[in-house]
């Protein structure tokens, strides 16, 4: 990559996006929090990804979450932008070269949250499930959520559902299907929380690898403006997306493989990671936990990866 730019101090920042609501939200979310931090001029510039543009398939189908941002690292190498706001759930763990994750942001609540349609009575906080009718349609192309409400309910019927927050709360609203789930992250980003019938402990649905954090991408070689994020980044976001990646690439993780990663920290230092593989359809799911300090968030989750991959079924994660 060429390194020859104008210098960020003088030019604005070319923050890139995509163009959804919550895409939004977190880009200037981000922009304030770096333009308060240090006194740098700052533009969004919003890319269609192709993610964003096929909405009538699975991302599995047409070739999974690096959908979201490959035309946007593609900017970046061609230094049409400078850096780039990712939910980091839905950034691959393997970087095109020249590209790295620069910063992580502050945590929201990683939980899922359980969307009831108007059929739905009030849901029981022992199982926040029992509301669900024997054979309710559950919308969700989440593999992830799809094994574990499976694993819990198999009397249940997924059936297919894409588009931004507000699309799939309209459909659930609208009686499309029974209920569905969403990141309780985005609601909250985006003043939506109302809509969370209940929220999903880990115990009962673990969180997709880094559900609620904030990535940013930059080049590798920029390292004036590498340290401009390394300023604004939170060490605890950025222990527990170290541990869950880590423990996704050892598993090579794709969106047709259901895994789950929570990690969180305790008093005393210590890293608490928990991670699941499972079969789509439910019929199996191993979940499993360590311990051990936070310095050692990348080897604990090569470790718990390789723990996990071990002990499942090839087909699973071959």
């Amino acid at each position: 990559m060429n390194a020859a730019m104008p210098p960020f101090q003088t030019a604005p920042l070319r923050v890139g996006t995509r163009g959804s609501p919550l895409a939004l939200v977190q880009t200037r979310a981000f922009i304030a929090l770096l333009g308060s931090a240090r006194s740098v001029p700052l533009r969004e510039q919003i890319i269609s990804t192709t993610g964003d543009q096929v909405q009538d398939r699975p991302l599995a189908e047409v070739g999974g979450k690096g959908l979201f941002a490959k035309e946007i690292h593609e900017a970046l190498a061609d230094f049409r932008i400078d850096c780039a706001v990712h939910s980091l759930k839905d950034l691959e763990t393997e970087l095109p070269p020249g590209i790295v994750l620069a910063c992580t942001l502050k945590r929201e609540d990683p939980r899922d949250a359980l969307i009831l349609g108007p059929d739905c009575g009030a849901d029981d906080p022992a199982d926040p499930f029992a509301c669900l009718p024997q054979g309710a349609v559950i919308g969700t192309s989440s593999v992830r959520r799809q094994a574990q409400l499976l694993h819990a309910r198999p009397d249940l019927t997924i059936g297919p559902m894409r588009g931004n927050v507000q699309t799939r709360l309209a459909k659930v609203a609208s009686g499309d299907c029974a209920a569905s789930l969403l990141a309780l992250a985005g609601l909250r980003r985006l003043g939506l929380a109302q809509h969370a019938s209940a929220v999903l402990d880990p115990d009962t649905m673990l969180p997709a690898a880094c559900q609620g954090i904030v990535g940013i991408t930059a080049r590798a070689d920029d390292t004036g403006l590498r340290d401009l994020l390394a300023a604004i980044e939170d060490p605890e976001a950025a222990t527990a997306a170290t541990a869950e990646r880590a423990m996704l690439a050892e598993l090579d993780g794709s969106c047709r493989t259901p895994i789950a990663a929570h990690a969180r920290l305790l008093p005393g230092g210590e890293l608490h990671l928990t991670g699941l593989v499972a079969r789509a359809d439910g019929s199996f799911l191993l979940k499993r936990s360590l311990r051990g300090a936070a310095t050692d968030a990348k080897r604990l989750g090569a470790e718990l990866g390789a723990s996990l991959r071990a002990d499942s079924p090839h087909d699973i994660v071959g």
